[in-house]
């Protein structure tokens, strides 16, 4: 059986992508979620914070997601929960199972949005024997909120990324200590507005430079090594309870033997539209680079539906033209452009970064310069791009 349009991911930016792609005149939508209910992430995180771009006022998790869900409800759109996909193919054939069995579909287009998964104790080499009590931060967030479980009563958090801190706060409203959050950089990765509001308002003290040697313990953890890069000094921590919080990978396994992958965001390669470098494949959300506000997850599916919706009109894709990155830049979203009209550059910065700006050339011709006042690298910074007409090679620096 073939379908028009197959959405695989139900959470923000699979959401969006529905909606939009219904909005765009796609009758045939089916979305494929492997949970039990849509929503992604979204319904455990209980603090507030979300929807300030979306719908311009402050929202929890659970209230972002619910308005998403009821408009998908009642959209037309075909929805499978419990669906799990086990293989898709260059061709748009895709298997899943599900309670009522095996199924293979094959679809005109297929936008990705699967989302993004933890990083483990085995890629960072976190040694000890293994005890019990070590979690991370994700899963003990899903544990708390959602089971309402109790983990411990003395916490150490490894990694300050925005979960790890939003997780030190929520572990002082349960009533457990939070002895520190260790952090391998000498810099936070997480947003600057919960550093402060995690971590400042309690309190909790935030040691840089510094990386876990050894979780203590053998039935139960009993504490963690830390050791401090610049002083190379060792402490030991008592805890019996470790959250780790050691970044978020994008959840490509399904495609990425045949899609080509970009080695800095562990993403798909895409263009303006957010299509791939293999013909009806569109990526969007944390499946395409990890994002740090949902909000900048929603317009990008919204974004990648209008490219699916085009590709579904029959609309040639004209040629490619790669950016190059230059100076100050980690990364950038998307990494072609293959249009003449306006788009959106959403990039990420390697270092702290003060009174700069951010130039595009076509060629040697300056199309762009925008000032940025501040930029750190745990905070994507959008550019808007005027029509470029005779597009020839795109360089984008930051000075």
């Amino acid at each position: 059986m073939t379908r028009d349009l197959i959405i695989i991911g139900g959470g923000p930016a699979g959401l969006a992508a529905a909606l939009e792609a219904r909005s765009q005149g796609i009758e045939d939508v089916l979305l494929l979620e492997r949970a039990s209910s849509l929503g992604g992430i979204l319904p455990q995180c209980i603090h507030t914070g979300f929807g300030l771009e979306e719908f311009s006022e402050e929202l929890t998790g659970p209230e972002y997601a619910h308005r998403f869900i009821e408009r998908v409800k009642t959209s037309g759109v075909q929805i499978r929960t419990g669906a799990m996909v086990t293989s898709v193919t260059p061709e748009k054939n895709i298997s899943f199972s599900s309670s009522e069995g095996f199924e293979e579909l094959t679809a005109k287009a297929i936008i990705l949005a699967m989302g993004c998964r933890e990083r483990t104790a085995g890629m960072i080499a976190l040694m000890g024997e293994r005890p019990a009590g070590i979690y991370h931060a994700g899963a003990a967030q899903s544990l708390i909120n959602l089971e309402g479980k109790k983990l411990g009563t003395r916490a150490v958090i490894y990694g300050s990324g925005d979960i790890g801190l939003i997780m030190a706060r929520r572990l002082k409203w349960e009533g457990v200590e939070v002895e520190a959050v260790i952090e391998v950089l000498p810099r936070s990765s997480g947003l600057r507005r919960n550093i402060h509001q995690c971590l400042h308002d309690y309190d909790i003290p935030l040691y840089l430079s510094s990386r876990i040697t050894r979780a203590l313990g053998r039935g139960h953890i009993e504490g963690v090594e830390v050791f401090h890069e610049e002083s190379a000094q060792t402490r030991i921590i008592p805890c019996d309870l470790l959250l780790l919080s050691v970044g978020l990978i994008p959840e490509n396994d399904l495609v990425n033997r045949f899609i080509p992958m970009d080695p800095v965001t562990g993403g798909p390669l895409v263009n303006e539209s957010r299509a791939t470098k293999v013909e009806g494949f569109f990526a969007c959300g944390n499946t395409l680079h990890v994002h740090d506000i949902v909000d900048f997850v929603s317009e990008e599916g919204r974004i990648a539906a209008r490219g699916a919706a085009e590709y579904l009109r029959g609309k040639t894709e004209k040629k490619r033209n790669e950016i190059s990155l230059e100076g100050n830049i980690h990364s950038c979203i998307p990494q072609e452009i293959s249009t003449s009209e306006a788009f959106s550059l959403y990039l990420r910065v390697k270092e702290p970064l003060e009174k700069g700006s951010v130039r595009l050339y076509n060629g040697t011709i300056k199309v762009l310069e925008k000032r940025l006042a501040f930029a750190i690298p745990s905070e994507m910074v959008r550019i808007d791009v005027p029509g470029i007409e005779y597009m020839t090679e795109l360089r984008l620096e930051i000075v």
